[in-house]
C-alpha cells in the first residue's frame, strides 16, 4: 500500500510556480500513525517532498544572502536550488495552523520535547513517534524541511535508514578564504576530528596543507602557542563524507585549547537555505496543497540552534517573503541564549558550531544588537534592534516568544536579549515580543543518571510542560488577538538578575557543589571591515574588544533562581535547582561549566540528617508535614501555572506524578549514596 501511494504521490507532483518556490515533487504519501486518530483533528498523513527553488541575485528580498551573487546562475540568471521536506497534516481537509519546525542538525526537534519522543531514524511514521500526540491532538499541521548542510553522517545501526534533513546549498565557486575550527578532548587521544559539534566543516583547499597552523593554549584570553607543523598531519575522515581529522605526535590532551587554521575554498552559500524556508512557507501559506486548503495560520518555532536561525532570519530580514509579506505570523525561539543574531548567513559559515564558557569564542553565532526594541551600544555608539529589518512592507511585525533556561544565562548569555550590552540596565522587550526564563531548568530536560562527564546529578525540572502551553498561546495570540501570559524573566530592576560574583556571595554553602567562577561573558569580536556589511571574515582569527556583559539570575536561601517563570519544581521544591553543572578534572577544564547541564542536590529528608550534613536548607521534613501535604503543595503549585497560562489543565496530572515521583524516590535513597540513580523513574 505505501508503494503505490508513494508512487501515485509522484505522478501527483506539482508544477506551479510561486515566488521563489519553482515547483513542489510529491515523493511520499502514506498514512502517519495508522489506526490512530488525535481527538476531533482524526487521522493524520505523512507527506515527504523535495522544493525546488529559483532565486534572483538582484532582487531585493535576497540582497542580505551572502556571495548569492557568485553562485551558478541559470540562463534566466537565477540561482536554483532544492530541499526536502516531511509534513505531517490531518487527513481531513480542514484549515490548520501549520507549525515550521526547523530542524536540528539535520533532525526533527519538536517531537521529543513536546509530544515526548523523537521519531526512530528522524522519520515520523508510526503511533510511537506520535509520543503523547499533543501537536496532533491540538490539530497542528507539522512542516520540516533541510536548511543546514553540516551535519556529519553517521554510521547506520543494522536495519535502520537514518534520514536527517540535511541540504545541499549552491557553491561559490573559486572563492577562497581562511578558515579556523576550534576543538577540545574529555581524555588523551591520538587523533581526533576538528569539526563542531557533531558537524562538518570545510577542509583545506591544499589537501595535508603544509601551511596549515595549529596552536593551544589553556583558555580563550591566553596566547595561543604553535605546534610544529611536522609534529602534526592531517587524516582522512573516519567515515566517507565525514569531517576531517588531525594526528599529534605525543597526543591531545585534555585541559587545552587546539585551534587549526588554513585555507579554505568554495564556500557554500548557507543563506540560501534560510532563503528555502522562507519561499517554502510562502508557498504553503498561500496555496492549497495536495487537497488541503491553505493553513488558517503559519507559526515557526526552534530550539537552541534552531531557535537562533529564527533570530538571524529576522534580522537580515528573511522572514518578509519577495513580495513583501511576512511568512509567519509568530515563532517560538526555546533556549536560544543571546537570540542568534549573528551567524548562519556569512561566507564559511558553520551553523553548528556557537560558544559556551570554554569554546568557540572566536565563532560569530552573537553579535549587537540582541534586544527586541532599540538599544545604544555605548562602545561603538550605534542604537539597533533585532527588528530592524523584520517589517514587512505595511509595517508589521510577527509576534515572538523567547524562552530560556537558567542554564543559558551562564552558558549562552541570555540576560543579552533584555538588558543593554553594558549590563547595567534592563530594556523591555518590544510590544510584539514576550521574554520567559525557565528558572531551575537546564538546557533540555535532563536525562542522565550519572555524575560523569560533571560534578553534580543534572537538575530534574521539566520545562517542556511550559513548552507545551506556550506553542497553544501563541497560536491564540497571532489567531484569536487573545493575549498571551505576561513576560516572565530575572531583571536587574527587581534584583533577580544579578552578577557572578553576587551570585557566589549569595549561594548557600555546605551543598557540596560551588558556584563557577564566571558565566560566558559574549565576546565582542572584529573580522575586519567587510564583516559586518557583506558577511566576508578579513581578520581570522577575530581580534577581541570588550566583552559583552551578562548577568545570572540571583539565587535565594536554598539556591533556587529567582524571578522568571515559577516551575513548580521551584513553587513546591525537593532541593537546589541551578542552571550550572561544574564539569569533572578528570576530563579537562574544571573551572568549566557544562555546555547544557544544570544542577541538582536533594533537600535532607529530616532535621537530623541536614544538621549532620551541615546543610543550611530546611527539610523534607520541616517543608512538608508528609506525603499528602507535598501532594497538596504541588497542586497548588500546578494550579497557579494553569492561572498564569504557563501550564495547561491537561499537563496538572504528569506534573503532579514526575514530583510526587521524585519525592518518593528522595525519600527511599540512603543519603550516603551519591549516585544519581534515583533522579529518574525506570
Amino acid at each position: 500500500m505505501k508503494r503505490k501511494l508513494t508512487m501515485l504521490a509522484m505522478a501527483a507532483a506539482v508544477s506551479t510556480a510561486h515566488a521563489a518556490v519553482e515547483r513542489i515533487q510529491v515523493v511520499e504519501r502514506v498514512p502517519f500513525a495508522p489506526g490512530v486518530t488525535f481527538g476531533e483533528y482524526g487521522a493524520y498523513e505523512k507527506i515527504r517532498g523535495i522544493a525546488y527553488y529559483a532565486l534572483d541575485p538582484k532582487a531585493a528580498a535576497n540582497a542580505s544572502i551572502v556571495d548569492l551573487k557568485k553562485a551558478p546562475r541559470d540562463k534566466q540568471g537565477r540561482v536554483l536550488f532544492s530541499s526536502e521536506f516531511v509534513l505531517l497534516r490531518p487527513t481531513a481537509a480542514q484549515p490548520t495552523t501549520l507549525l515550521y519546525d526547523v530542524n536540528n542538525r539535520g533532525n526533527i526537534a519538536i517531537l521529543g520535547q513536546v509530544n515526548g519522543r523523537s521519531p526512530a531514524n528522524n522519520d515520523p511514521a508510526t503511533a510511537a513517534d506520535a509520543g503523547d500526540g499533543f501537536l496532533m491532538r491540538h490539530g497542528f499541521s507539522l512542516l520540516f524541511s533541510a536548511w543546514t548542510w553540516d551535519v556529519a553522517p553517521t554510521a547506520p545501526a543494522a536495519g535502520t535508514a537514518p534520514r536527517p534533513l540535511v541540504f545541499a546549498p549552491p557553491v561559490a565557486k573559486g572563492v577562497k578564504g581562511k578558515v579556523q575550527n576550534e576543538f577540545t578532548v574529555n581524555a588523551p587521544t591520538d587523533i581526533v576530528t576538528y569539526a563542531g559539534m557533531r558537524g562538518l566543516t570545510y577542509e583545506p583547499a591544499t589537501p595535508n596543507d603544509p601551511h596549515a597552523q595549529l596552536t593551544e593554549r589553556a583558555r580563550q584570553g591566553d596566547q595561543r602557542k604553535p605546534i610544529p607543523r611536522s609534529a602534526w598531519r592531517f587524516v582522512e575522515p573516519e567515515l566517507k563524507g565525514g569531517p576531517g581529522r588531525v594526528q599529534l605526535e605525543g597526543g591531545f590532551k585534555p585541559d587545552t585549547i587546539y585551534e587549526i587554521t588554513y585555507v579554505a575554498r568554495d564556500p557554500y552559500v548557507t543563506g540560501a537555505g534560510l532563503a528555502g524556508i522562507r519561499d517554502l512557507l510562502s508557498y504553503f501559506r498561500d496555496h492549497p496543497f495536495e487537497g488541503a486548503p491553505a493553513p488558517r495560520n503559519v507559526l515557526m518555532f526552534g530550539i537552541s540552534q534552531s531557535g537562533r536561525l529564527i533570530g538571524r532570519m529576522m534580522h537580515d530580514g528573511l522572514n518578509v517573503d519577495e513580495g513583501g509579506k511576512l511568512v509567519f505570523s509568530g515563532a517560538y525561539l526555546q533556549v536560544p541564549g543571546a537570540g542568534g543574531s549573528a551567524g548562519f548567513n556569512s561566507r564559511f559559515a558553520q551553523p553548528t558550531r556557537h560558544p559556551s564558557m570554554m569554546e568557540e569564542h572566536d565563532y560569530p553565532a552573537d553579535a549587537f544588537p540582541f534586544t527586541s526594541a532599540p538599544t545604544r551600544d555605548s562602545a561603538t555608539g550605534k542604537t539597533a534592534s533585532t527588528l530592524d529589518k523584520a517589517r514587512d512592507k505595511q509595517g508589521k511585525l510577527p509576534k515572538l516568544f523567547y524562552a530560556n533556561t537558567s542554564t543559558e544565562f551562564w552558558n549562552r548569555g541570555a540576560s543579552l536579549i533584555a538588558t543593554t550590552p553594558d549590563g547595567e540596565r534592563d530594556v523591555a522587550p518590544a510590544e510584539n515580543v514576550r521574554v520567559y526564563g525557565f528558572m531551575g531548568a537546564q538546557h533540555y530536560v535532563g536525562r542522565s543518571n550519572k555524575r560523569a562527564p560533571f560534578t553534580a546529578c543534572v537538575s530534574t525540572t521539566d520545562h517542556y510542560l511550559p513548552m507545551r502551553a506556550l506553542i497553544v498561546a501563541l497560536d491564540d495570540w497571532t489567531v484569536k488577538g487573545k493575549q498571551p501570559p505576561a513576560s516572565a524573566y530575572p531583571q536587574l530592576a527587581d534584583g533577580t538578575l544579578t552578577t557572578v560574583a553576587d551570585y557566589r556571595a549569595i549561594f548557600p554553602k555546605g551543598l557540596g557543589i560551588t558556584p563557577p567562577e564566571q558565566n560566558l561573558r559574549e565576546p565582542r569580536l572584529n573580522f575586519g571591515r567587510r564583516f559586518d556589511t557583506q558577511g566576508i571574515a578579513d581578520t581570522v582569527p577575530p581580534k577581541h574588544g570588550d566583552d559583552f556583559e551578562t548577568r545570572v539570575p540571583t539565587p535565594d536561601a536554598d539556591g533556587n533562581d529567582k524571578g522568571g517563570v515559577r516551575l513548580v519544581e521551584l513553587q513546591a521544591p525537593l532541593g537546589t535547582h541551578t542552571g550550572w553543572n561544574l564539569r569533572a578534572p578528570d576530563t579537562g577544564f574544571a573551572w568549566a561549566t557544562s555546555r547544557f547541564d544544570g544542577s541538582f542536590v536533594p533537600f535532607a529528608r529530616t532535621e537530623a540528617e541536614r544538621v549532620a550534613a551541615g546543610d543550611p536548607r530546611p527539610s523534607l521534613e520541616a517543608r512538608y508535614a508528609n506525603r499528602d501535604a507535598y501532594v497538596a503543595a504541588v497542586r497548588t503549585a500546578a494550579g497557579q501555572q494553569v492561572a498564569a497560562g504557563l501550564l495547561l489543565p491537561e499537563d496538572v496530572e504528569r506534573s503532579l506524578k514526575e514530583n510526587v515521583g521524585l519525592y518518593d524516590r528522595i525519600l527511599a535513597r540512603d543519603p550516603s549514596d551519591q549516585g544519581c540513580d534515583y533522579l529518574f523513574a525506570r
